[in-house]
C-alpha cells in the first residue's frame, strides 16, 4: 500500500499544447467521462432548480405549441398531414425540433457561463458543449411520454420503423452538437451571437418540415431541401415514430450528408479556437 500510494503522489500529468488543430484527441474525451457526467447531471439540476413546476416545463412547451400549430395550420390552413391526427403530425416533428433548439441555445451560451472554470482548470473543452447538448436528452425524454399517451389515445400502433428511432436521435444530436460547436466558439469571441440565436432558429424551423410535410416541396428540389440537416431529422422522426407517409430517403441521404458536414467542420473549427477560448472569453 506504501508504494502504489508512493507512486500515486509521483504522478505527474503533462499538459502541452497540441501540435496541429486537427489533432482532435477525442480518446481524452473518455478520460474525463466521469467530468461530462457530472457537467450534465449539474445543468439538469439546475435547470429546473427554484421552479414551480420542474420538470413539467419539458412537457408544456411543445404541447402548447403542437395545440397553436393544430389550430393554424391544421384546422384553419389545412395542411396535409399524411392521414395523421394533427396533434400527432406536428408533435411527432416538435420534438426533435424542440430538443434541436433548446440545445442549440444551451450549447450557445456554455462557454461564456463557465469562463470561471475554463480560466483556472484545465479539462477538454469538448465536454462542456457536449454536456449542454446531452443534458438536452432529458428533457426529451420526458416530452417522449406524452407522444406515446398520444399514440395510444388515437389508436396509433407502432411500426417495424421505429426501430430506426435511435438513428434519427443520433442525427439530431449531432446535429445540434454541430452546429454548437461553431456557435458557443463565435459567442466567446462576440458576445452579440447569443441574440442572433433566437432569430435563428425561428427561421430554422419555418425552413424546415415542422408546420408541413416535407411532401410539398417539388421533388426536384427535395435534394436542394435536403442541405438543411434538420430537413431529413425531422421528416425522419415523424415517419419512423408514427409509420406514415414515406420514408425520406432520397432527402435522409442529403440531410445525413449535411449532418456529418456540419458536425466535422464545427468539431475541427472548435478544437481551432479551443486554445485561445480562455485568453477571450
Amino acid at each position: 500500500m506504501v508504494e502504489d500510494t508512493s507512486r500515486a503522489a509521483n504522478y505527474v500529468v503533462y499538459i502541452r499544447a497540441r501540435p496541429n488543430w486537427w489533432d482532435l484527441n477525442l480518446a481524452e474525451l473518455w478520460e474525463y467521462r466521469e467530468l461530462l457526467y457530472f457537467f450534465i447531471w449539474r445543468d439538469v439540476k439546475v435547470r429546473y432548480k427554484q421552479t414551480v413546476i420542474g420538470a413539467l416545463w419539458a412537457i408544456l412547451q411543445p404541447f402548447m405549441t403542437m395545440v397553436v400549430f393544430t389550430l393554424i395550420f391544421g384546422k384553419l390552413a389545412r395542411m396535409p398531414s399524411y392521414g395523421l391526427p394533427y396533434p400527432i403530425f406536428y408533435y411527432s416533428a416538435l420534438l426533435p425540433w424542440m430538443y434541436f433548439a433548446s440545445s442549440l441555445q444551451y450549447a450557445t451560451n456554455v462557454i461564456v457561463e463557465n469562463q470561471r472554470i475554463i480560466t483556472k482548470v484545465y479539462f477538454p473543452r469538448l465536454i462542456l458543449p457536449l454536456s449542454a447538448v446531452l443534458s438536452g436528452l432529458v428533457d426529451f425524454g420526458i416530452a417522449f411520454t406524452i407522444l406515446i399517451l398520444m399514440s395510444l389515445f388515437y389508436g396509433i400502433i407502432p411500426t417495424f420503423s421505429l426501430l430506426l428511432f435511435p438513428v434519427f436521435l443520433f442525427l439530431a444530436t449531432l446535429t445540434a452538437l454541430g452546429v454548437g460547436l461553431w456557435l458557443c466558439a463565435l459567442n466567446a469571441i462576440y458576445r452579440d451571437v447569443r441574440y442572433a440565436v433566437p432569430f435563428l432558429i425561428q427561421f430554422w424551423m419555418f425552413a424546415s418540415p415542422v408546420a408541413y410535410p416535407a411532401s410539398l416541396i417539388p421533388e426536384h428540389y427535395q435534394w436542394l431541401y435536403g442541405l438543411n440537416p434538420m430537413a431529413g431529422v425531422v421528416e425522419g422522426f415523424r415517419w419512423c415514430l408514427t409509420g406514415y407517409g414515406q420514408p425520406p430517403s432520397p432527402l435522409l441521404a442529403v440531410s445525413t450528408l449535411g449532418v456529418l458536414l456540419v458536425f466535422l467542420l464545427g468539431l475541427f473549427y472548435f478544437r481551432r479556437m479551443e486554445g485561445v477560448i480562455a485568453d477571450l472569453v
